[in-house]
């Protein structure tokens, strides 16, 4: 009786740890998720995927066809986990950015992350590389370009971070000059369009192999952002308070730039350019949890998550076409941006 009064403590107290409006969250996403596998214009039944989700894990007759199976697992799972990741390191990433620089317009693709991705991909195609290919290049691109933008302010600024900024618009604005060179070369009967496509993002050429690689690069720095959640909160003060609790300021940034850079890359690599995301998302978050990051990182992860999600099931089921992502995130986006800045003047709080 007394070990079962102790785990009942303990279970009580890891309920009381876990806020109430994250946990709502999680079942909510937890909910989406399996929606998700209903929708489409194949028709499966809600027991027909659990069946075929158990049947990876517990010993289940089949009573399915194959081609349910294919459906589930090679089409529609890939894209729920993908879109689940995406979402969730942008805005993560978003967050991380905006508690950083404080500043509530910072996105993801401030240091040319976006702008490297798509140059590497577009040159990964006009050179007809295969599509894993492609990926890679777009990851590494993106890595080189918050590289060349860090570059720029240790070598200029002296890590100031105005310089740092300042450097991530100029390296945006070089490698979308080299993008627009590479769209010019392509091949204007399949490549082109194929960039086009790309740059406007999607989902829909994921593989269980993409959600794979893409889960590392996203699981790990969300967990090192949160282990060094409160050397965050500090550095969103001030400097000189983090300066006097004994933080290592530079050292804190770069493990926050480099955590979220790794995300966006990964996210922005097998996704295409998704806008909105990393800027939007955070800005919710913050109004229903506050700025601390303890509980800003993990609510901004499970929005982006849904969000995205949500939006990924409008866009291939919505119409005919499937419409790209890049595009109703914008359309989203925008009004929404609109009505934050309608609350300007009510002021931001970091």
């Amino acid at each position: 009786m007394a070990n079962k009064k102790l785990d009942c403590g303990w279970f009580s107290i890891l309920l009381k740890k876990i806020p109430l409006k994250i946990t709502l969250l999680f079942l909510m996403v937890t909910g989406l998720f399996f929606i998700s596998f209903l929708l489409g214009r194949y028709p499966v039944t809600p027991d027909t995927v659990l069946a075929i989700l158990l049947s990876k894990v517990f010993n289940i007759s089949k009573t399915w066809t194959d081609t349910m199976e294919v459906v589930v697992l090679q089409l529609r799972l890939p894209r729920i986990i993908a879109a689940l990741l995406v979402g969730g390191a942008l805005s993560a990433s978003g967050a991380a950015y905006q508690s950083l620089f404080k500043n509530p317009l910072v996105s993801p693709d401030i240091l040319g992350v976006s702008a490297g991705a798509g140059f590497g991909a577009a040159l990964g195609m006009i050179l007809y590389y295969p599509w894993p290919a492609v990926q890679a290049m777009a990851f590494l691109f993106a890595l080189l370009a918050v590289a060349v933008s860090f570059f720029i302010s240790r070598f200029f600024g002296k890590n100031s971070m105005l310089v740092l900024v300042l450097g991530g618009l100029v390296v945006s604005a070089l490698f979308q000059a080299l993008l627009s060179i590479t769209k010019y070369l392509a091949d204007p009967l399949d490549v082109l369009p194929a960039i086009t496509f790309w740059l406007m993002g999607g989902l829909s050429k994921v593989t269980n192999t993409d959600a794979l690689f893409v889960l590392f690069p996203v699981i790990l720095p969300v967990s090192v952002l949160y282990l060094i959640r409160w050397q965050i909160n500090v550095l969103a003060v001030g400097d000189e308070e983090a300066l006097a609790l004994g933080i290592n300021i530079n050292r804190i940034r770069i493990t926050v730039m480099l955590c979220a850079t790794l995300m966006t890359a990964a996210a922005v690599s097998i996704s295409g350019i998704i806008g909105w995301v990393g800027l939007i998302i955070p800005h919710i978050a913050r109004m229903l949890t506050g700025p601390n990051f303890q509980r800003l990182l993990p609510t901004s992860f499970l929005l982006g998550s849904g969000y995205l999600l949500l939006v990924d099931n409008i866009s291939r089921n919505a119409i005919a076409v499937e419409i790209p992502l890049g595009i109703l995130t914008a359309l989203i986006g925008a009004p929404f941006f609109v009505f934050l800045l309608s609350r300007a003047g009510k002021g931001w709080t970091l």
